[in-house]
């Protein structure tokens, strides 16, 4: 017992030194190939059963044939080892390679695909994650582009709905200043009324420069959106009789929320001028709210005739002013993106669909506790 004891003690010995001085080896080597790494490996299990043999051979319990006998054995378990390291290491190398290449469609805007063949577990889910990589930047492409294309339409809408109005404004002033001008009093009406136009327009270009920033700071209070309504139905009263317009709000619970009331307003104002503009004379503006299981449910439904199903995924988009399927538009095309933005600070979600004659605007947002 006392003499494998001690064997057990030299041979440790022995292969411990050995696996220092691999542990050396791999730290100068740390920044080398696979290949270079494995044979590193393979030589330290070699050389630390190379030199515990020779330690228990130094300590005279191993004679000297018998260590030529390990000692040849060891060689060509080492010749062997080698090979199959290196062999493995070629192989994970040039698979790491493929999956660099086929990383590198990242940068050049294009989507990764895995290399064909087998892989280690480890490349595998690196694979896999690569895949899941390009997916979620293929979409963020082509948010960016979206993002982009509707930043051109609002700059491009934009110009233009401010320049007939201050093409207008100077008109007037010019008029009134040289004293040719018919009747001041409508000229000093009809600059009033462009000026509040600009300033609406000012307005929600600032409101949305806040949603977009993530300054919007709300102040949440309880109500009831019995009152919202209401308040949002009497406001837009004067442009539905303009309209020849009828709003209809007879399906509105007195649901409690906890919301901003100054931003919730604006939302639904927002709903309700956007549907009165785009409904026709003699048409119907109906607005409801009720209790779903996921919250409380506000829709606004027009008589618009519908959007195009190519249309509906922009509706909300910064810009969007529809198609020649609807009425002609009306605003910068500010005001639905105003109400994704609000809807959305409030932990809601902003969707619109197609009903028979016209659509259907609904706002989701969470029911206040009880």
């Amino acid at each position: 017992m006392r003499d494998t004891l001690l064997i057990a003690l030299f041979a440790f010995l022995g292969a411990a030194a050995a696996g220092l001085l691999g542990a050396l080896v791999l730290m100068l080597i740390r920044r080398r190939s696979l290949i270079a790494h494995l044979a590193v490996v393979v030589g330290v299990a070699v050389a630390a059963m190379l030199a515990g043999t020779l330690a228990v051979c130094q300590a005279m319990f191993l004679s000297g044939h018998d260590l030529t006998v390990v000692t040849t054995v060891v060689a060509m378990a080492a010749v062997v080892s080698l090979a199959t390291a290196l062999l493995l290491g070629r192989w994970v190398a040039a698979r790491s390679r493929a999956l660099a290449l086929a990383a590198r469609s990242f940068g050049d805007g294009g989507d990764f695909t895995s290399p064909d063949g087998p892989a280690t577990a480890e490349l595998a889910a690196l694979s896999r994650e690569l895949e899941a990589t390009s997916v979620r930047l293929a979409e963020s492409r082509e948010r960016e582009r979206a993002l982009e294309s509707s930043r051109r339409e609002l700059v491009a809408w934009i110009s233009h709905d401010l320049r007939t109005p201050l093409a207008g404004l100077r008109a007037m002033a010019e008029a009134l200043e040289d004293g040719v001008a018919a009747e001041p009093d409508r000229y000093l009406k009809q600059i009033r009324m462009e000026v509040e136009r600009l300033n609406g327009m000012v307005g929600d270009l600032f409101e949305l420069s806040r949603i977009h920033a993530g300054a919007l700071t709300l102040s949440l209070a309880r109500m009831s959106l019995y009152d919202l309504v209401g308040d949002a139905l009497s406001g837009a009263d004067a442009l539905a009789r303009e309209h020849g317009v009828r709003l209809v709000g007879e399906g509105v619970e007195p649901v409690p929320v906890q919301v901003d009331g100054r931003e919730m307003s604006r939302v639904l104002g927002n709903l309700l001028v956007n549907a009165i503009r785009r409904t026709p004379a003699d048409g119907t503006v109906a607005v409801a709210a009720e209790r779903v299981p996921e919250g409380v449910v506000l829709s606004v439904t027009d008589s618009c005739g519908g959007i195009p199903e190519e249309d509906l995924p922009r509706v909300f988009d910064t810009g969007w002013r529809g198609t020649h399927a609807r009425t002609p538009p009306a605003g910068a095309g500010l005001g639905l993106a105003i109400v994704r933005g609000i809807v959305e600070a409030h932990d809601g979600r902003a969707t619109v669909r197609n009903v028979p004659g016209g659509c259907r605007f609904e706002v989701v947002l969470p029911a206040a506790a009880s």
